[in-house]
């Protein structure tokens, strides 16, 4: 099969037989309901390509997809600088062991200025660069192009989701009402080894809207976030990197104290300024998803682009 320059394919593993499910744990009514619309919507479709990071989302529409396609199902993993050290051998293995056939993409949004500058929309670009991507790969005989979204993402800023209706890519988990805590207890049903994997949405989102976005900033926060999760065994953190080459870390509210203690404490802003931050805080408020959006002006929140 004849490939752009900017598409690899790193395996196309034959399908084998489906994975074994975690009988141990029952699913309520409501949620087993939800379950066989996923599957049912699904199985409508001739052939899928699941948009496919390896998180929790993306491996519950893969598993769904295999289960109600067979072996019409491709994953396609998006690299580019802004994927964290790790994630894309993780989601070739994750793959293999749900024995679909999967696709490495290389994305280009780092050579796109819109993306670059860092505005709130920056998400719109880099879902735009994926999608456009995929659809010329789904012109392959691929298929229908699916996305991991949950029914809990359209009640957040998700400019991605506008550009996933621009392409005609479809949210099955949003179409068959699965929220964010749906999605996990499915993964655990199916004994997927996701099932309790913390959200690793891409470093660019990490970066203070207006700092520009660059392969050296992306990098510095993906070392200072694997050194993090190293010395302190916590699984959920974030380094945020606001203006001026500062550092703000939010982890557990439980892990705070650890943070000052010496010498910890001296050791964490020894290795943070090692890779370019000048400046290393720590957010009281402990870790939580999607705080950069918080300074966002409200009638941003509000607009069109800004509820798709």
């Amino acid at each position: 099969m004849t490939m752009s320059m900017r598409q690899m394919v790193v395996s196309c593993v034959p399908m084998p037989e489906l994975p074994v499910l975690n009988r141990n744990t029952e699913l309520p009514p409501a949620l087993a309901s939800k379950r066989d619309r996923l599957l049912a919507l699904l199985a409508g479709l001739d052939r899928v390509a699941v948009a496919f990071s390896g998180g929790v989302d993306s491996a519950v529409v893969a598993q769904a997809a295999v289960l109600a396609c067979g072996d019409r199902v491709t994953a396609i993993t998006a690299v580019s600088n802004s994927l964290a050290k790790g994630e894309v051998d993780a989601a070739a293995e994750l793959a293999r062991s749900l024995g679909i056939a999967h696709r490495v993409i290389e994305t280009q949004e780092f050579q796109n200025p819109n993306y670059l500058r860092n505005a709130p929309d920056r998400c719109y670009h880099c879902k735009t660069e994926l999608y456009s991507q995929l659809e010329s790969l789904a012109s392959l005989d691929l298929g229908t192009i699916v996305n991991g979204a949950n029914l809990d993402d359209t009640g957040d800023y998700r400019p991605g989701m506008q550009a996933a209706a621009e392409h005609r890519v479809r949210s099955p988990l949003i179409e068959a009402e699965l929220t964010k805590n749906d999605v996990r207890a499915l993964a655990r049903h199916w004994g997927l080894p996701v099932w309790d994997k913390p959200a690793t949405p891409c470093l660019s989102s990490r970066i203070a809207y207006g700092l520009e976005v660059t392969p050296e900033r992306v990098g510095r926060i993906d070392a200072a976030e694997r050194f993090l999760r190293d010395v302190l065994g916590e699984r959920e953190l974030r380094v945020r990197h606001e203006a001026h080459d500062l550092a703000r870390i939010e982890v557990p509210v439980t892990a705070l104290s650890r943070l000052a203690a010496n010498p910890l404490r001296e050791r964490i802003c020894r290795e943070l300024r090692s890779l370019g931050f000048k400046y290393v805080t720590v957010d009281l408020e402990g870790f939580r998803s999607g705080s950069m959006n918080a300074g966002l002006p409200l009638v941003q929140l509000g607009s069109p682009s800004a509820s798709s």
